[in-house]
């Protein structure tokens, strides 16, 4: 068995849909992971807003525009006007919710993983359902029966075990040798939908590789394969043909948008190949990631991570920060799931570089609870240089920057959004 994983990107049209069909069309056994359709998923982002609000009536508006633009694709596959009963039973479902639904019956993260849960659940039966049109048998799964996860609404950790099981169950009993399953999305042992956190389908397809033990994980980008830094921020961005686990892993782990971070671990533990592979060109051999290469990569990688803050965090009492404080400091912030990507700290300070979040002035309070005072700016940006050399070194380093870190291999800079690059 392959398992291959198609983004939003690439489904977000009939186009799309029809050229996943020709991609998948000459394989006998597959699982596929599908992502939900073009932005549909920062659409439902802003009817949870509103929902959240209660503005429902609102909300309920949202979801119509998201329908409207799901019909278009669906007019193109199936037919003027024609919508399956599958797909109608879906919106019918997520307009009750927000329309009925009571914001303060549970937390914010709950009410996220039940309405952002919707994309990949639509997108995938529209496909699933054109295909069987097309006459490509296959098995529609609900990734919330077979992927079981804890309660970390919205950064939900997957039960390998329990999953296992019950998807070899479901693979075993269908008929059908193509599976189509949802990205991003999976359920706690009780029942509540959860989410693996954005861009989690890839992590998704690499556990459904992994428990099945497939031969191969393909997934398939707008992209050539990988490249040595983001071609819409970089104009010299280069073509890499091959990456071992590791690089992978630290160039997700540093904010390359092309795996997510969670992907390598379980490929690695099963020696499963990874390819990432254009999908304007299913001929194309893309990029592999394995544990052995030919070639070390030998060209510098560029990596920038925008929507960053900057920390500063000192102890009321000026006790040390390493050797006194530093538990407490990392069990706030990962009871918030607030992910630090740079630390530089002195005697009594500590400074760190963290994603934004919903959450940060809760986090700021929590601190000064504990005796803590925190200054923070907004508005920063990560540049990660892997492999860096003298030029780029003479580049990047200009007067600005609020945090600097150096190795032998590795450059990593703080700094205000839209400095020059």
């Amino acid at each position: 068995m392959k398992v291959y994983k198609f983004g939003g990107a690439s489904v977000r049209s009939a186009e799309g849909v029809r050229n996943l069909k020709y991609i998948i069309e000459d394989q006998s056994e597959l699982f596929i992971i599908i992502s939900a359709m073009g932005k549909t998923t920062n659409a439902l982002e802003n009817v949870l807003d509103l929902f959240y609000k209660g503005e429902s009536d609102e909300a309920v508006k949202a979801v119509a525009e998201i329908e409207a633009n799901h019909a278009v694709i669906m007019d193109d596959l199936f037919g003027a006007g024609v919508v399956p009963a599958a797909v109608r039973a879906l919106f019918d479902e997520l307009t009750e919710t927000v329309k009925t639904g009571v914001p303060s019956s549970r937390e914010w993260e709950c009410w996220y993983d039940a309405v952002v849960s919707y994309g990949e659940l639509i997108s995938t039966t529209i496909i699933s359902e054109f295909l069987r049109a097309e006459g490509v048998a296959n098995k529609w799964i609900d990734m919330r029966r077979t992927f079981v996860t804890d309660g970390n609404f919205k950064y939900a950790n997957v039960d390998l075990f329990a999953t296992k099981r019950l998807l070899e169950r479901a693979v075993n009993e269908a008929d059908e040798k193509i599976y189509i399953g949802q990205g991003f999305i999976g359920a706690t042992p009780t029942g509540e939908t959860t989410t693996l956190g954005r861009e989690g389908s890839d992590y998704s397809a690499a556990v459904v590789a992994s428990v099945l033990g497939a031969e191969s994980l393909a997934i398939w980008k707008d992209v050539i394969g990988v490249l040595n830094a983001d071609p819409k921020i970089f104009s010299d961005a280069q073509y890499i043909p091959e990456l071992t686990y590791l690089d992978a892993i630290e160039l997700a782990y540093s904010g390359a948008q092309i795996i997510h971070p969670k992907t390598i671990k379980p490929l690695q533990n099963s020696d499963i190949p990874l390819y990432v592979r254009p999908f304007g060109d299913k001929f194309a051999p893309g990029t592999v990631i394995k544990n052995v290469i030919e070639r070390p990569v030998e060209i510098p990688i560029r990596i920038l991570k925008r929507k960053q803050v900057v920390m500063t965090i000192q102890p009321n009492d000026f006790s040390f920060v390493l050797e006194e404080r530093l538990a407490k400091i990392f069990t706030i912030l990962e009871d918030y799931n607030i992910k630090v990507n740079l630390i530089e700290t002195s005697a009594i300070k500590m400074s760190i570089c963290v994603d934004t979040s919903r959450h940060l002035p809760r986090v700021i309070e929590e601190f000064a609870r504990y005796g803590f005072t925190v200054a923070h700016a907004e508005g920063m940006e990560l540049l990660t240089i892997r492999g860096y050399t003298p030029e780029l070194l003479d580049r990047y380093i200009r007067k600005g920057e609020v945090m600097v870190q150096r190795s032998k291999t590795l450059l990593r800079i703080v700094r205000p959004e839209g400095s020059e690059l």
